[in-house]
């Protein structure tokens, strides 16, 4: 078995909602929203497990919460033993590295002033990683990780397709060094052929660079090409999590079973089968 690489435990985060004026001349505290509820699971090296439900199932807010993006209320996060709460300055610094996050949308998580080559190697030099003193060749490295031309790196965001954005911003995370990839819907905006060839290279980077990934997505044909563990999150919490082919071909729960029922083909969930589209 693979050795644990990230563990989460009972991690819970409720958010206030916006208190009535009769609660705010009397004091009372508003109610509050349990939007992840005592959420537990463990991520093994070299692993892709999928998070899966519908929207505002909490995916988001689970995936945030391990880089404390959001705080938890309550509930454990470690990576490789060390504690991802109690972490301060430099030692939160240093699990930030360990874990990138891959948004949604990356024209806004990319700054539109920065050439795709700045951006790579600013993220490099600000996170000491080795060959960042050559720029030309430590941007290159990552551009190819990504399978985009080392000539991409004088342009801009906006001189890119959506697609090639996503890769850019793949780039960005891997030149800082992670061991734990944390990809927020970043197939859902792209076309279907676009997300077939971001689907494969996430594959390849799991196999080059034994990168344990968190796959977010509410497309149950997504995680079905990619993950090979499945975590159905509904309300905030985890029901059922499992085999990708064990949870698609035999849900026990009744939300993963309305889930499968209103996507007609979340397939394949062949695990030997393998997607390779030319590029």
């Amino acid at each position: 078995m693979s050795e644990t690489l990230l563990s989460v435990q009972g991690l819970t985060k409720r958010f206030r909602l916006r208190r009535s004026l009769g609660e705010f001349v009397t004091r009372r505290p508003g109610d509050s929203a349990l939007a992840v509820d005592h959420v537990s699971f463990d991520l093994a090296k070299g692993e892709i497990l999928g998070l899966a439900g519908g929207s505002g199932s909490g995916k988001t807010t689970l995936a945030r919460m391990l880089i404390r993006l959001v705080e938890p209320d309550e509930g454990v996060i470690t990576v490789d033993g060390r504690s991802v709460r109690d972490a301060r300055g430099h030692e939160l610094r240093e699990i930030r590295r360990r874990m990138q996050m891959v948004f949604q949308d990356p024209y806004s998580s990319l700054n539109p002033r920065m050439t795709v080559g700045t951006a790579i190697l600013e993220a490099g030099r600000v996170h000491h990683q080795p060959g960042s003193d050559d720029g030309d060749a430590f941007v290159s490295k990552f551009l190819d990780l990504v399978r985009l031309p080392a000539s991409m790196a004088v342009r801009h965001p906006s001189e890119l397709s959506g697609g090639q954005r996503q890769r850019v911003a793949v780039a960005r995370a891997l030149a800082i060094g992670p061991e734990v990839l944390i990809a927020d819907e970043a197939v859902s905006a792209l076309d279907v052929s676009i997300q077939t060839q971001l689907l494969n290279l996430f594959l390849d980077l799991r196999d080059e660079l034994g990168l344990a990934i968190l796959f977010v997505a509410h497309q149950l044909s997504v995680i079905a090409e990619v993950a090979d563990r499945v975590a159905i999150m509904h309300l905030g919490v985890i029901v059922e999590i499992g085999a990708t082919a064990e949870v698609f071909h035999h849900p026990q729960d009744e939300y993963t079973k309305s889930l499968l029922a209103s996507h007609p083909q979340p397939v394949p969930l062949d695990a030997s089968r393998e997607i390779r589209i030319c590029e």
